[in-house]
């Protein structure tokens, strides 16, 4: 069965920190790559992360290299965002979502996504 819920988004002024969590089933975190999205208002959804659940290879966009890390819990099976010096620029909504995928690259392209819910990040200046 395939489950994922996000949770940890809020609001926080610019520099500060947040950590999502994406919580799954079995199923869902044995699909192999688990990455994050984000969608800003007006904007197409992005990948900006992505995590390879066996071996722990990771792979950022460049507007987050640096400042976020994505790690994973194989005993909780939960992904995590831990985001810093956070910028108005990254206010969206932020999505986890795992595929079954030879490359774990956070990119829509042809990969069949499961998604969550999504859960608010707000940045202020």
């Amino acid at each position: 069965q395939v489950q994922l819920v996000e949770s940890g988004g809020g609001s926080v002024q610019a520099g500060g920190s947040l950590r999502l969590s994406c919580a799954v089933s079995t199923y869902t975190y044995t699909r192999g790559c688990m990455a994050w999205f984000r969608r800003a208002p007006g904007k197409e959804r992005e990948g900006i992360a992505s995590i390879q659940t066996y071996t722990g290879d990771t792979y950022y966009v460049d507007s987050v290299k640096e400042r976020f890390i994505i790690s994973r819990d194989g005993r909780k099976l939960t992904m995590y965002l831990q985001m810093n010096g956070l910028e108005p620029e990254d206010s969206a909504m932020y999505y986890c979502a795992a595929a079954s995928v030879s490359v774990c690259r956070p990119e829509r392209g042809a990969t069949s996504w499961y998604w969550g819910q999504g859960t608010q990040v707000t940045v202020s200046s």
